[in-house]
């Protein structure tokens, strides 16, 4: 199984792309993170940004792995814990299936890539930058990964 993170958004901060490589080089062999970076669409100002989404949408979905669960990231989705979403990955390990995390530009994500998705997911009911999410989903990825191998990093 591997754990597959697919964001928009290149050019990141220094402090973020150390951050997801330090988390992403944490990860066990056996549930390795694949990271797929999108390049954002060309927005245009005055605009809602719905063209640029659009772009992303045909992007993502040509992105996504076969036979892996589209989990996308919004702020409306579904809250979790951490142990819930080690719950999920424990249940996704069992049935051999891969998840596919979906990080939206800097316009969210288009409703193409929401109806695909198996689940709507919430880091936070506040709008994150997409490049932090990027960070803290990874985080959240290792800790929901400790408590499944019983490492000391989570703690309660």
């Amino acid at each position: 199984m591997k754990l597959h993170l697919i964001a928009v958004g290149h050019k990141l901060p220094g402090w973020i792309e150390a951050g997801c490589d330090d988390y992403s080089r944490r990860m066990p062999p056996d549930l390795p993170l694949v990271l797929t970076v999108i390049k954002p669409g060309h927005r245009v100002a005055g605009e809602d940004g719905a063209r640029a989404r659009q772009v992303e949408a045909e992007r993502i979905l040509a992105a996504l792995p076969q036979g892996g669960v589209p989990v996308a990231l919004d702020e409306r989705g579904t809250q979790v814990t951490t142990r819930e979403l080690a719950q999920w990955l424990s249940r996704w390990m069992a049935e051999g299936v891969s998840p596919a995390f979906v990080i939206g530009g800097a316009d969210g994500l288009d409703d193409r890539v929401k109806a695909r998705a198996d689940r709507l997911m919430g880091l936070s009911r506040l709008t994150l930058p997409h490049a932090l999410a990027r960070v803290m989903l990874i985080e959240q990825l290792y800790r929901a990964v400790c408590i499944i191998k019983g490492h000391p990093y989570h703690r309660d």
